[in-house]
């Protein structure tokens, strides 16, 4: 098994100190997500991070990112007051307060128009980036229409969004250690597991989010950067037979 994965569903297994969790995968693949960000993030903007975690990444990033403006996110309340433990260790003044997104919520701002009150962008709820690494294999399928949906929703035209994370390629594992990663995902629920890009795409493709690069990273994980090209059609889906990760 890749026990980055292992380590990073299972724990952020984690020391405290006061809120905050630190998990172990986050310094192993921290620089080498930063290196394909620097490569394709627009010059200034707000980036909206889903699934922050313990908000160790979006606080790693945002030191070495001082041109945008990061606004990390979670659902749960032991991970939101991780992510405002490490904001206010780090003392960044671009990085805003944690938000609470449900993924599968059709509108990720809808609790929280009264907060951007102020801001003209976020106020309307509009982002430049949508980031979330180690989340869609770890949670339902509907998390994975979610974040397509709610991303094509919430970009500005020509906006990004980008996810880390294993995934299988015409229906294969990339790597054994992959396939042995998915059944410890299934012992924890079966609806679990690590998707097929193509699935991705196809998702994305409905909602105009343009596949646009795949980065392929250490420990058989991948980035995959979408670009939101035309509006976005967030009609009901019509019934559909299944596929693979439904």
């Amino acid at each position: 098994m890749d026990w980055e994965r292992a380590s990073s569903v299972e724990g952020e297994r984690t020391m405290r100190q006061d809120a905050k969790r630190s998990a172990p995968a986050v310094a192993r693949n921290r620089e080498p997500i930063l290196a394909v960000l620097r490569d394709v993030l627009p010059a200034t903007g707000t980036f909206l991070e889903i699934a922050s975690g313990t908000g160790e990444h979006c606080v790693f990033f945002a030191q070495h990112l001082p041109q945008l403006r990061f606004l990390p996110s979670d659902l749960g309340d032991e991970q939101l007051a991780s992510i405002e433990a490490w904001r206010r260790h780090a003392r960044l003044d671009h990085v805003l307060p944690p938000l609470r997104i449900d993924v599968t919520q059709e509108d990720w701002f809808r609790d929280a128009a009264g907060a951007f009150a102020q801001d003209d962008e976020l106020g309307r709820g509009l982002v430049d980036v949508v980031f979330c690494a180690n989340m869609i294999h770890i949670a339902p399928p509907a998390a994975l229409t979610g974040l397509v949906r709610g991303a094509a929703r919430h970009l500005r035209p020509g906006g990004l969004l980008i996810t880390y994370g294993p995934y299988k390629m015409g229906g294969r594992h990339t790597a054994p250690s992959n396939e042995e990663f998915e059944r410890w995902l299934h012992s924890l629920d079966p609806s679990y597991g690590v998707r097929d890009l193509e699935e991705l795409v196809a998702r994305g493709a409905e909602v105009g989010l343009h596949h646009e690069r795949t980065f392929p990273m250490p420990a058989n994980n991948f980035t995959i950067v979408f670009r939101r090209t035309s509006a976005a059609s967030l009609e009901p889906t019509s019934p559909r037979a299944p596929t693979r990760g439904d």
